[in-house]
């Protein structure tokens, strides 16, 4: 059965729709109003091979914070969807990885319940682009919540704030690439309670 989910969520200052396989080859057709955010989310398809298409429209004319937040919103909730019960999955992901001279860590749980830790300093003011760079954290929380999951970043180093941020999502593509990988061996959910779903 292919592990895959559509979410739509419309309000009054954002339109944001997410298709998303978990099964993929890292295939992204990505369009928001902010090309940063765009480029970061198809970091997530390609590092985390999945197979996605959003549609993100929003109030940008006031800031990017509606819209980087409900996407964040959708995504997660388009993956907990897609994980189905979880049965079979590995549940659990971690990623370290170096981009020149930065260094940060990802590590996830796919519990069924939300808890975030950001241990990133980033610059008060500091844009990549259009984009708020301060926005990283908010789309982080938000997609853990989505997603029902435990998300721990923490950066062990790092001068560039493009390589910071992007690396960010790079570690939660590759997290996420072993969290929801079906194992082998797995029988049933991947939990002492039989359900990962609070």
């Amino acid at each position: 059965m292919p592990r895959t989910a559509t979410i739509t969520r419309t309000t009054s200052e954002t339109s944001i729709e997410v298709t998303l396989g978990l099964d993929g080859t890292g295939r992204a057709d990505v369009k928001t109003p902010l090309p940063f955010l765009t480029h970061m989310v198809e970091q997530l398809a390609r590092h985390g091979l999945l197979d996605l298409t959003v549609r993100a429209t929003g109030d940008v004319e006031i800031d990017g914070h509606h819209t980087t937040e409900d996407l964040g919103l959708v995504l997660g909730q388009a993956l907990g969807r897609a994980l189905g019960d979880k049965a079979g999955i590995v549940r659990y992901g971690a990623a370290t990885l170096p981009m020149d001279e930065a260094r940060a860590t990802c590590v996830l749980d796919l519990s069924g319940r939300t808890y975030f830790v950001w241990e990133v300093p980033l610059p008060r003011g500091a844009k990549l682009g259009t984009w708020d760079a301060e926005l990283a954290p908010v789309f982080f929380e938000a997609f853990a919540r989505g997603a029902a999951c435990n998300l721990h970043v923490v950066l062990a180093r790092g001068e560039l704030l493009h390589h910071v941020v992007e690396l960010c999502f790079k570690a939660l593509a590759r997290a996420l690439r072993e969290a929801v990988r079906l194992d082998p061996r797995a029988v049933g959910v991947p939990s002492t309670k039989g359900t990962l779903d609070a």
